[in-house]
């Protein structure tokens, strides 16, 4: 028997489902598209953020979300006047939430009471990729590159100008036992990539599990375009590279210019006599918790294929060599194909000072070199996830690498 037509069958009503406004629901994550069509289908709605009876679901976790629950919460949504289930979210300074909508069957505004009157509206917009070195597709900004973030001292572009990066530079040391130690990469970073920023990270690593020594900061030197290699974008733009590199990716790493500004090439034991000088002698090191200053050990850090260059007397001269390890010793990361501790063994001046040499062993091998970052460049391929954000939009902007030609010797070395 249908139970509808028993004498005490009572309908049971529906239940109305409430959809909350945005006000009263905030998602931490704004990395989704924030808009659609106002015609979308279904299917396509799941593409969306979709906000239902104080939920917010979106295309990663659809697959715990009962269908049959959605379309009934999406249809009650329909009928009950809403333009779309599909919006994107604006949250001012002050807190308040503002939502847009560009179908044209109505203009009408929702205001919801969570904490007053919000008005809302539900604005469509398809966020384009963010950043894109290829002709065909533009670029969407999303931050001015030329903005200095708070607390940070850009360098300047010329030696009347300079000054020497200290915004980062610890000022007092925090474990009287601890020798202070301050790391220094020299090199053409044409264009600064995300290994050269792990190398640092990889020290750190190192060195604290040493127990020996604090770092108090780590500095990026670019040589200067009296270096004269191939593939070498002006000295101005790497320094600027590394700056957008470390003040939008670190809270430890600072970029001196000094180098760079040099009218010319400076060997690398003498850029390390310069922070030396800047640090120790002009500073007087570092201070400790109990008022005394301590001063620093300057270190260098490089990869294992600048130091297999050691080995030729055309490159590295017998002295130098022995200043820079002697004096302040070197931080060597392993790289794929080099053999830095039988290369040790076999480099007289390298074993005599073997004891103020640290290898870094690459646990997760990362090897992207900046001569394939500028081959990919040339061609027309994607760099993305090879550089930071930043950095391969000011590449675009500048439009650097595109007109260089190198050696075919170069690119097949790495």
């Amino acid at each position: 028997m249908d139970p509808r037509l028993a004498p005490n069958f009572t309908p049971v009503k529906r239940r109305q489902h409430h959809i909350p406004s945005l006000s009263q629901k905030t998602s931490s994550a704004e990395t989704i598209p924030r808009s659609a069509p106002a015609n979308t289908s279904l299917d396509g709605l799941f593409n969306f953020s979709i906000s239902t009876s104080g939920c917010e679901y979106s295309q990663s976790d659809m697959s715990s979300v009962n269908a049959s629950e959605v379309i009934a919460k999406l249809e009650q949504h329909i009928r009950s006047g809403s333009e779309s289930a599909v919006t994107s979210r604006e949250v001012s300074s002050n807190g308040d939430s503002t939502v847009s909508s560009s179908d044209s069957r109505s203009d009408t505004t929702q205001e919801s009471t969570a904490n007053g009157k919000r008005k809302a509206e539900l604005e469509l917009e398809l966020v384009a990729p963010p950043y894109s070195l290829s002709a065909n597709r533009t670029p969407k900004q999303t931050a001015d590159l030329e903005e200095v973030p708070h607390g940070i001292s850009r360098q300047a572009r010329d030696l009347d100008s300079y000054a020497f990066p200290v915004h980062r530079l610890a000022e007092v040391l925090q474990d009287s036992t601890m020798q202070p130690l301050v790391i220094v990469a020299c090199g053409s970073f044409s264009p600064v990539t995300f290994l050269h920023l792990r190398m640092f990270e990889m020290a750190i690593d190192t060195i604290r599990e040493l127990n020996k020594f604090e770092v108090i900061g780590g500095y990026y030197s670019p040589v200067s375009d009296n270096y004269r290699k191939a593939g070498l974008a002006p000295a101005n733009h790497r320094v600027r590279m590394c700056e957008l590199a470390c003040e939008r990716t670190s809270s430890w790493l600072m970029v001196d210019a000094w180098e760079s500004l040099q009218p010319t090439y400076q060997r690398t034991a003498v850029v390390l006599d310069h922070f030396n000088y800047e640090i120790n002698v002009k500073r007087g090191g570092i201070q400790t918790k109990t008022g005394e200053r301590r001063p620093a050990k300057v270190m260098l850090l490089a990869g294992g294929d600048l130091i297999e260059s050691m080995g030729d007397p055309n490159v590295w001269a017998d002295e130098d060599l022995h200043h820079i390890l002697g004096r302040y010793g070197c931080l060597i990361v392993e790289r794929t194909g080099s053999d830095v501790r039988s290369f040790l063994l076999s480099h007289d001046i390298m074993y005599e000072h073997r004891h103020n040499v640290i290898v870094i062993k690459q646990l997760i091998y990362n090897d992207i070199s900046s001569t394939k970052v500028r081959l990919f460049i040339r061609r027309g391929m994607s760099v993305q996830y090879l550089l930071p954000n930043s950095v391969i939009r000011y590449i675009e902007e500048h439009g650097l690498y595109l007109g260089m030609s190198e050696p075919v010797s170069n690119v097949l070395k790495f």
